[in-house]
């Protein structure tokens, strides 16, 4: 039997053509075996976009989930009374400075919001920003958005110690606005009561700090709705007033009613009537003239001092009521 002829796959390099005998193509894959072939660097190329692209993705989602995403939002889709603010009045001057900087510079630092429903928010940071802008917008000279992150804090106190931690760096507080988002918080039920809120929106305050915050309370307390220049009460004033109120309810009030009657224009006009109010005695005209100042005391006894571990004695004629009230105060006030 014949053997068959095994044929030999053709010689594609070499290829007749009418024109010449042959022409000469580049070495490669055959025809057959480029169709059979699959696109491997195509699809590993593919696969590698692919995975660039969800990863990114996946970021920009965690960054826009964890509030680390600066994004635009319209002015008019922010809410600004959302949380009670603890900056009470606007420096005009502040303002204008500001306003300039947004026109000459942009916006550099974002406001912070938490989402209160789909497109709206509600602003926890950012405030005068935010009333700048809008200044801007209204005049038709800024734009009608604001760059801002997007919080999500689990609890409303969290949201109220960001909004003051923020403060805190960008523009001091006085005390009388540090004493206002204390009352305000505990009004509004973020916090138990003042003690719990001025540990919790102060907690990186020095104890001295926290204790003259607390002090600022019954001015807050007594006075909070009638005075109109809050933020332009000094440390000392505030401190004195507080004093007196917590010795004379009733002094307290008869400074309401001047207060309201004298309706200030400037805060030095309201400084020099606490201070005429101050030197004013109980059953007195707040008109009448400050008392002369008390003659020097005389030399006081000696007092007899000794401490050991965890107690300190005192005694001595010098000891008296006065001595003892006085340090009592400062226990209480040392303790909290």
């Amino acid at each position: 039997m014949a053997k068959r002829k095994r044929l030999a796959a053709p010689d594609l390099a070499r290829i007749a053509t009418p024109e010449s005998d042959a022409v000469e193509l580049p070495p490669g894959p055959a025809p057959d075996q480029m169709r059979r072939r699959a696109p491997i660097a195509d699809v590993a190329s593919q696969a590698a976009t692919t995975a660039a692209l969800e990863t990114v993705a996946g970021e920009m989602q965690a960054a826009r989930d964890e509030g680390r995403l600066v994004q635009k939002i319209p002015l008019d889709a922010i809410d600004a009374a959302h949380m009670i603010r603890d900056r009470i009045a606007i420096d005009p001057e502040e303002m204008a400075t500001l306003e300039a900087s947004l026109l000459a510079r942009g916006q550099q630092t974002p406001i912070e919001v938490v989402e209160t429903a789909p497109g709206h928010y509600g602003l926890i940071s950012g405030w005068r920003r935010l009333s700048a802008l809008r200044s801007l917008a209204q005049r038709g000279a800024g734009p009608g958005s604001v760059l801002a992150l997007i919080r999500r804090p689990e609890t409303a106190s969290d949201a109220y110690v960001a909004m003051v931690e923020e403060n805190e760096i960008r523009v001091g507080l006085s005390y009388f606005e540090r004493a206002s988002i204390v009352a305000g918080a505990v009004r509004e039920g973020v916090f138990r009561d003042e003690k719990e809120a001025l540990n919790s929106l102060f907690s990186a305050a020095s104890r001295a700090k926290r204790s003259k915050i607390k002090s600022f309370l019954p001015v807050v307390g007594a006075l909070g709705a009638w005075i109109r220049h809050p933020a332009a009460l000094t440390e000392r004033l505030g401190l004195a007033v507080s004093a007196r109120l917590q010795a004379d309810p009733d002094w307290g009030r008869r400074l309401q009613d001047r207060l309201r009657k004298a309706d200030p224009a400037t805060p030095e006009e309201e400084g020099a009537l606490f201070l005429k109010a101050l030197n004013s005695g109980p059953g007195r005209e707040e008109t009448a003239p400050a008392p002369a100042p008390p003659a020097p005391r005389p030399p006081a006894p000696a007092i007899s001092l000794s401490r050991s571990k965890g107690a300190l004695r005192l005694s001595g004629p010098a000891v008296s009521e006065e001595l003892l009230d006085a340090i009592e105060a400062l226990v209480r006030d040392w303790t909290g």
